[in-house]
């Protein structure tokens, strides 16, 4: 027996020096965001029955939904310099169930004060997703890989928000916006708990990639990170190529497609996923078109501008039949899937140990416009006619949303100037 023992030692090998451990890692960080956009489209499946329960109108559910990206936009602040500092894997794990509260206190909430809050706590924790998920992927793949693991992101995000659609109105439908609702912070809390039970910090004898762990990230490193224009530029283009999706497939995509073309809210919920779809196609393709032309700022410009066409076929080109629809839609997303590559040329042009701190600042950009954007859209559907009601909710025409969503289009443009920006500008030098 004294024999066998050690031998069975020597031949048992940790789950973290595995060679498929980055793939778990990377598996279980994209539940993460899997979860995130579940919770941050949901509102658009319910906005008649939250209207009507918080007595809200139009501005009101915008703002109310836009809650979650007030804290967002606040918390990307702090996420990104906690996770190059602290250990990823207890900030991931309690993102995670602050995430799981924050749905659990919506689904009970019995005014609009306590829905506003749960919603902010939503938005604090799901601000760590993506920033967690970019670090992850930094830490532990090959830096050749990474444009292709990073447009996995989108592919994880997208498919998080496809369930968040149709699945979710289905659910909602059998059993209501609550308890559907309560289900889901379960989800999450199960998730928590699977993250920090399996998930361990990266060490310097685990090594996949060749990483400097000797530098020590400071407040005058983070400073040159946000000193640098080319770093603005990302950013400001992020935000408004990205707007769009979160507009249209987080609020108001699905009761303007119910409207225009008189839809249920499952077809019109099944139809917007396409355009999560086609991000969660577009995003991984870009990556690795990208890696393969080494034309990283030219496959977003594609990429933005297919969406661009695609979004005004969409919006104003009225009687499409719904196999055209459902094209565009899918095509529109496509297209923005290129948007991913601002996070790779983010961490090619400033030192990994801040990539984190620079990944959380090209974040903050959707964060900023998706706070700022739905409840400009709401406030302007109001505004074009604040009376009409249909049993006590407000009701708006097609042409309503049409002039109102007038903003995505222009979005895509303004992003289009900021990587022409970007382009012209000399790429920093970090080395």
């Amino acid at each position: 027996m004294n024999n066998i023992t050690p031998k069975a030692k020597k031949s048992s090998i940790p789950l973290v020096h595995l060679s498929c451990y980055p793939w778990l890692v990377i598996f279980l960080c994209s539940t993460f965001l899997f979860y995130k956009y579940i919770l941050q489209v949901s509102p658009s499946l319910m906005t008649t029955e939250l209207m009507a329960f918080f007595h809200v109108s139009g501005a009101g559910l915008g703002n109310l939904a836009a809650t979650y990206f007030y804290t967002y936009a606040i918390m990307q602040l702090f996420a990104g310099i906690l996770l190059d500092k602290f250990s990823p894997r207890i900030l991931i794990s309690l993102a995670m169930l602050a995430t799981a509260l924050g749905a659990l206190f919506f689904s009970t909430a019995d005014n609009l004060l306590e829905a506003d809050i749960s919603r902010a706590l939503i938005g604090a924790g799901a601000a760590f997703a993506t920033v967690s998920y970019m670090k992850m992927a930094a830490l532990w793949f090959h830096p050749s890989r990474f444009a292709f693991v990073s447009g996995l992101l989108a592919t994880a995000a997208m498919l998080g928000a496809l369930f968040g659609e149709a699945p979710m109105a289905l659910l909602i439908n059998l059993v209501g916006w609550q308890q559907a609702l309560l289900y889901v912070s379960l989800m999450g809390v199960v998730l928590a708990v699977i993250f920090i039970l399996t998930i361990k910090d990266k060490q310097e004898d685990v090594n996949v990639s060749p990483v400097s762990w000797a530098v020590k990230v400071n407040f005058k490193e983070i400073l040159v990170v946000l000193k640098s224009l080319n770093n603005w530029y990302l950013m400001f283009y992020s935000g408004l190529a990205f707007a769009p999706v979160a507009v249209f497939g987080g609020l108001w995509g699905n009761p303007f497609l119910e409207v225009a073309y008189r839809l249920t809210k499952a077809q019109a919920a099944s139809l917007t996923s396409l355009v999560f779809l086609g991000l969660a196609a577009g995003g991984p393709l870009f990556g690795l078109l990208s890696d393969r032309l080494k034309q990283r700022e030219s496959m977003m410009a594609i990429g933005t501008t297919i969406a661009l066409i695609a979004l005004l076929l969409v919006l104003y080109v009225p009687g499409l039949s719904i196999w055209l629809l459902a094209t565009y839609l899918f095509i529109f997303g496509f297209g923005i899937g290129a948007f991913m590559l601002v996070y790779v040329i983010g961490k090619e042009i400033n030192l990994l140990a801040l990539a984190a701190t620079v990944i959380a600042m090209l974040n903050t950009g959707d964060a900023l416009l998706g706070a700022l954007s739905e409840p400009l859209t709401g406030w302007l559907l109001d505004l074009m006619d604040p009376n009409k009601a249909l049993n006590g909710v407000h009701y708006f025409s097609a042409e309503n949303y049409r002039i109102a969503l007038v903003i995505l289009p222009i979005y895509l443009l303004a992003a289009l100037f900021f990587l022409w920006r970007f382009k012209k500008a000399k790429i920093q030098d970090y080395s």
